[in-house]
């Protein structure tokens, strides 16, 4: 079986060759290919692949949109690090996905629906299905920020990203290895945009990721502290009129 796979993050292109490897060594892996463009032109001058594992979102683009460009010839697994929701619209649609970082289990899991299908695939209707999908998730949660850096445009995927803050009229984020970017956006329009399973306002100045908290602490009988790392104030008081939300935040 010939398989291609698009992903922009080598890391995990060949955490992803390795499990095929280990699954099934009569695997071949044709190409790894990082763009919306170099897919649409790898796909346009090569035989087509048995199957593609397809990254939602590569370096300039969304993958949603090589399916604009070009008719894509076979069966695709998209990978996503989005969230619940996102993960519903895959499932409505009867797209098989994998959640990053992926697991051989998972990997082993898809491959068993391809070969299901296989049989019984249609262009026409996987397309349909990859439309549907996308307009689902274009109404979802910000899955990534764009930032400039100099005279370079950066997209920093929401996963890497510990929290957002306000300074001085202006906002910002950090990321969890300690790199703060400003953003075009007030601090209540993030609130709007991000996925509220995952981040958390906890008062006017700090909206934190729920995996960046590394520790809570019972400050008074009605306010809680937290710590976070890379946090210029190492210890953030929770609003008092936010301290049973938060809670609750924590419990789901």
């Amino acid at each position: 079986m010939k398989v291609l796979i698009v992903e922009d993050e080598k890391l995990a292109g060949s955490k992803l060759i390795n499990i095929l490897s280990a699954i099934d060594a009569s695997i071949e892996v044709v190409s790894i290919i990082d763009s919306v463009k170099n897919t649409a032109k790898w796909l346009a001058q090569n035989p087509s692949p048995d199957l593609i594992f397809m990254d939602i979102q590569l370096g300039d683009g969304i993958c949603f949109e090589i399916f604009d460009i070009i008719e894509v010839p076979c069966p695709t697994i998209l990978v996503t690090a989005f969230n619940e929701y996102a993960q519903e619209a895959f499932k409505v649609n009867s797209i098989d996905y994998l959640l990053k970082p992926v697991e051989k289990e998972e990997v082993e899991s898809a491959l068993g629906k391809y070969h299901l299908m296989k049989p019984v695939f249609d262009r026409a209707i996987a397309l349909k299905r990859i439309k549907k999908a996308q307009k689902m998730l274009e109404s979802g949660y910000k899955s990534r920020f764009m930032i400039k850096v100099g005279a370079h445009i950066v997209s920093v995927p929401i996963e890497e990203i510990a929290y957002f803050f306000s300074r001085e009229k202006a906002t910002f984020f950090k990321t969890f290895e300690g790199r703060s970017y400003l953003i075009d956006y007030s601090l209540e329009q993030v609130e709007e945009m991000v996925d509220p399973l995952l981040y958390f306002r906890i008062n006017r100045k700090y909206m934190v990721a729920f995996k960046a908290i590394s520790d809570i602490v019972t400050y008074s009988s009605s306010r809680l502290k937290i710590n976070i790392p890379h946090m210029e104030d190492h210890e953030i008081l929770i609003s008092r009129h936010r301290v049973t939300s938060f809670k609750d935040w924590l419990d789901r």
